[in-house]
């Protein structure tokens, strides 16, 4: 576990640590991290050498140690290796639209869902990163975007791991990054991903209602998403829907349900129809996503004419849909597929 570091603190905890000291040096502090986005306490000139090298010390000012960096020709999608205290590395990605700019950060070192076409499932499970160690992410990449004139505007919890089987340091991460006095992203700037960990959407709804809810859903039927996504083993599609419509009934948010379509695998009309059913009375959107194929899988991606074809079975039910436009595909930005690469060539 990574030491404790100012990036796993709320308000009040930093507070609490700067006890003898005038109470508007954490504040200070506060501002200094996540509004001007200083990349240690020596950028926060408003603070006294002193107090600088004391909290240096005694707080943990963390920066990610980039191993490796990545971005497309149009260097709008730029990923990025980062090696961790404990000398373990994770990815994040940060992506540049027109009308926004969006960090996907990783919740895990690994994942121990274990889906077989998923880079970061087929290379096991090490930790859970703590709350700091996900909030060092948003912040590079909220520096990143500031060195080309862009600001960060949302956050995706879908890099590598599954967020709900970490979810007391996810919900820390946006709670630090949401506060108004601090980097003050809007809750509805976070989404928060999951392949059906069902108690985890009831906690979300409970404690975060106004944080977007994303589920892999992939298939429409046991058979088949037992086989993608073992963890319907333990929480089945009638279960895992029974939860989104709790948290329906909570939140009145629109679910994002994600099908990253294998080629010959989930991408038929059939499949598109048993999906259509499912769905067509839940409040949602689905985002269809050719898939990005891993080294260690022989599943390639659903060609674009069967890509088209199922969203048009969606949108004929009235299901909104979205066909999603590969991004990074010449720099591995799927998900653990950098990671997965480099850790090969690691004798």
């Amino acid at each position: 576990m990574a030491e404790e570091s100012l990036f796993d603190l709320v308000p009040e905890e930093l507070r609490e640590r700067l006890v003898g000291h005038p109470s508007y040096r954490a504040s200070q502090i506060w501002q200094g991290a996540y509004r001007d986005l200083a990349a240690g306490y020596d950028g926060i000139m408003t603070l006294p050498l002193r107090l600088r090298r004391e909290l240096a010390d005694a707080l943990p000012f963390p920066v990610l140690e980039p191993v490796e960096e990545l971005a497309s020709p149009d260097r709008r999608t730029r990923k990025t290796l980062f090696r961790l205290g404990d000398g373990e590395t994770i990815e994040a990605v940060t992506m540049e639209f027109h009308d926004r700019c969006t960090a996907c950060v990783s919740s895990q070192i690994g994942c121990p869902v274990g889906c077989p076409f998923c880079a970061t499932g087929q290379s096991g499970f090490l930790r859970n990163l703590t709350a700091g160690e996900i909030v060092a992410q948003v912040l590079h990449a909220a520096r990143q975007l500031r060195g080309v004139g862009r600001t960060l505007s949302h956050v995706v919890y879908m890099g590598m791991g599954e967020p709900m089987l970490n979810l007391d340091a996810v919900l820390r991460s946006i709670r630090i990054l949401n506060d108004p006095e601090g980097f003050g992203l809007g809750a509805r700037s976070f989404t928060v991903s999951t392949a059906g960990v069902v108690p985890g959407i009831d906690r979300l709804a409970d404690e975060q209602p106004q944080v977007n809810l994303a589920v892999s859903l992939h298939a429409s039927k046991d058979s088949l998403r037992d086989r993608l996504v073992p963890l319907n083993r333990r929480y089945p599609i009638p279960r895992l829907l029974e939860a989104c419509r709790r948290y329906l009934e909570v939140t009145h948010r629109r679910i994002t349900f994600e099908f990253a379509l294998i080629d010959g695998v989930n991408d038929g009309i059939d499949d598109a129809r048993a999906a259509a059913r499912l769905l067509s009375d839940l409040l949602c959107h689905v985002n269809l996503i050719a898939y990005n194929p891993t080294g260690g899988s022989s599943s390639q991606r659903s060609p674009r004419d069967r890509v088209d074809a199922f969203g048009r079975v969606l949108s004929a039910a009235g299901i909104s849909v979205t066909i999603r436009r590969p991004m990074g595909l010449e720099i591995e930005a799927g998900c653990g597929q950098l990671r997965a690469r480099r850790n090969r060539r690691s004798p």
